[in-house]
């Protein structure tokens, strides 16, 4: 592991920025987000979607540098002092599972509740090699997870009104969302329902694209990956 990249992490969590400041304080919990990083063709369909969003009057945020386009593998909540501990776990996984290269299919678009709200995006296919890269990060960081998270464990999150839905799914991810639960995704962004109901509906041709990093973030609100607070290096 590169010593330098661990220790950047735990600099990141106790200096700078509303997340850091806010994961030191209050129950001293972090809400992480353990991902896979997108290629170029991923990515500009997830921004198109979520640009899309933006012309009918979205009612959420925008792909940007502060929230990356991404794939899930686990979501929780950690103690500030475990950080280091945490990505040390995670490497040992992705060292004997390297997840860059790994080739999956986008199969269409998803709409999921988020309050009166609905979140869409495009659906990932569920291959072998992610289900099991799932279940090797969420085994080696479970020693580390921690529950009752609130809003000071998310960048940027406690003037939201919708943070209390975030925080009980970031609870409840292992049993909601892993395993055969596991349903790879890539969140494009929030928007009122009827809009995101006619954005599902428009056609859809499925399309190939790979892994091309992965990485620990904070959350924000909406399950957003805010601030990298550790990136892999093989």
């Amino acid at each position: 592991m590169k010593i330098a990249a661990i220790f950047g992490l735990a600099l990141a969590m106790v200096s700078g920025g509303n997340g850091g400041a806010a994961a030191a304080g209050g129950t001293g919990l972090v809400a992480i987000d353990v991902l896979l990083l997108p290629d170029a063709a991923m990515v500009r369909q997830a921004r198109a979607l979520n640009q899309a969003l933006e012309r009918h009057g979205r009612t959420g945020f925008a792909l940007d540098a502060t929230h990356v386009p991404h794939l899930t593998l686990l979501q929780c909540y950690v103690r500030r002092a475990d950080l280091i501990a945490v990505a040390a776990a995670v490497d040992s996984v992705f060292r004997g599972k390297p997840p860059l290269g790994l080739e999956l299919t986008a199969t269409g678009r998803f709409a999921s509740p988020v309050a009166d709200l609905t979140a869409t995006g495009i659906s990932v296919g569920p291959t072998p090699a992610l289900t099991q890269l799932q279940l090797g990060v969420v085994a080696a960081v479970a020693p580390f997870i921690r529950h009752g998270g609130t809003a000071a464990a998310f960048v940027d999150a406690p003037q939201s009104a919708t943070i209390g839905s975030t925080a009980n799914y970031v609870d409840r991810f292992i049993p909601a969302a892993s395993g055969t639960n596991f349903r790879p995704h890539v969140t494009a962004g929030i928007g009122h329902v009827d809009l995101v109901a006619r954005l599902v509906a428009e056609p859809f041709v499925p399309f190939a694209f790979k892994i091309v990093g992965a990485a620990i973030y904070q959350l924000g609100d909406g399950g957003t990956a805010r601030k990298q607070l550790w990136i892999w290096h093989p």
